[in-house]
């Protein structure tokens, strides 16, 4: 007898004898699930999004202004440091880029919004997006531009042959790319050469050419195969003057993308209202499944006492609890995980956010739904523990 109740797969029949209330806990559990993928997805979004432009750029070194705590603080720095920078050994290419925020009219409404212009010599490969390369061509031609299909409707069309005005000057669109805007960007990014951006933002001062720029805003360096990033980081850092700052691209640590990561994490307030709004998430789904667990164990209360009346522990009843919970963390997630997948596509297209549902972010969830239950369970368990087969058959 003992043998067949430890074969029978009780906590699975407990919880699937009532085929609809099995549904309703299971849809209760990835309700649970749904809120907390929404919740970590727009924190995760913030900071993916701020360094999506970063990961993109072709470089092993950022140089930058050494009072730019981030990316989209217009802080510019002399272009002669990466003259300097590309005379160390080591060094295979220094390249400058160039970007500003400006107002864009939409075509169609006629109402300006503000969007990040992006800027390099077209001979330089800093962005070399798809659409980017495919267009250097038309690109050269004056009052061009590219747009980004991921930018917010707000700007109208993006498409190529639309013509429009940036900083109250025209400008024609030639083509598109696809890179996504972020909290700094505005409605979006266009991107254009340096010679078009010299025309409309002439301000940022000719150096003796009158054909290129005195200052930079990001500095990208490129080390020859074979040369360790981090010590030619430190190599640049003691060779150039200290009113720039050497960063490696991206990685933890001493990074562009990392600094980039710990400024919108430590100077924004929306990362701790999101981490709050998940860690509620958290509770409400262990007092949903909780309730789940409480009344299945309430619904077979005479069964559970009959158990016990047959000599089973209240370990073996804790197991099975247990079981319960484990198995509504499983089916829970599942359902859970594939409505967030569809709405951070949804999120994605309409605000042109970045929202990545990484294998360590998944398991990092179902973590989370499995600790969930896990609680829960060990909470239900107590009423299973305390039955008294004299007081149900008595």
């Amino acid at each position: 007898m003992l043998t067949w109740w430890k074969r029978t797969p009780l906590a699975w029949l407990n919880l699937t004898h009532d085929r609809r209330k099995f549904a309703t806990s299971m849809a209760g559990v990835g309700f649970a699930v749904l809120l907390m993928f929404l919740f970590t997805g727009f924190q995760n979004a913030l900071y993916d999004s701020q360094v999506q432009l970063i990961n993109r750029l072709n470089a092993d070194i950022i140089i930058i202004n050494r009072l730019k705590n981030n990316m989209f603080v217009p802080s510019a720095f002399a272009r002669r440091r990466l003259y300097q920078a590309q005379a160390l050994a080591g060094v295979k290419a220094a390249y400058p880029m160039y970007m500003s925020d400006v107002r864009w009219r939409n075509p169609e409404t006629r109402k300006t919004r503000p969007v990040r212009v992006l800027a390099f010599n077209l001979a330089d490969p800093v962005l070399p997006l798809p659409g980017v390369t495919a267009n250097l061509a038309a690109l050269r031609l004056p009052n061009t531009a590219l747009i980004d299909t991921r930018a917010r409707a707000e700007i109208g069309p993006r498409e190529a042959g639309i013509q429009s005005e940036l900083a109250d000057r025209a400008i024609k669109i030639v083509g598109t790319f696809s890179l996504g805007t972020d909290f700094a960007a505005g409605n979006g990014n266009l991107i254009m050469s340096d010679q078009n951006f010299l025309r409309y933002f002439a301000n940022r001062g000719p150096e003796e050419d009158e054909r290129s720029f005195a200052t930079v805003d990001i500095g990208l360096v490129q080390v020859q195969p074979g040369i360790n990033v981090d010590e030619m980081v430190q190599a640049l850092s003691d060779f150039l003057p200290n009113d720039v700052k050497v960063l490696r691209r991206s990685g933890p640590g001493n990074s562009f993308e990392a600094q980039e990561r710990d400024y919108w994490r430590e100077s924004t307030n929306i990362a701790f209202v999101f981490s709050l709004l998940t860690v509620m998430s958290f509770f409400v789904g262990i007092i949903l499944v909780y309730q789940i667990l409480y009344t299945d164990v309430a619904d077979h209360w005479q069964e559970y006492a009959t158990l016990k009346a047959m000599g089973y522990s209240n370990r073996f009843l804790f197991t099975v609890v247990i079981q319960e919970a484990l198995i509504l963390s499983v089916l829970g997630f599942i359902p859970g995980l594939l409505v967030s997948r569809l709405l951070y596509t949804a999120a994605s297209n309409a605000i042109g956010l970045v929202f990545l549902m990484t294998p360590g972010r998944i398991a990092q969830m179902y973590l989370a739904t499995f600790a969930m239950c896990l609680i829960s369970g060990a909470i239900a368990v107590r009423k299973v523990q305390s039955t008294d087969p004299a007081e149900v058959f008595g």
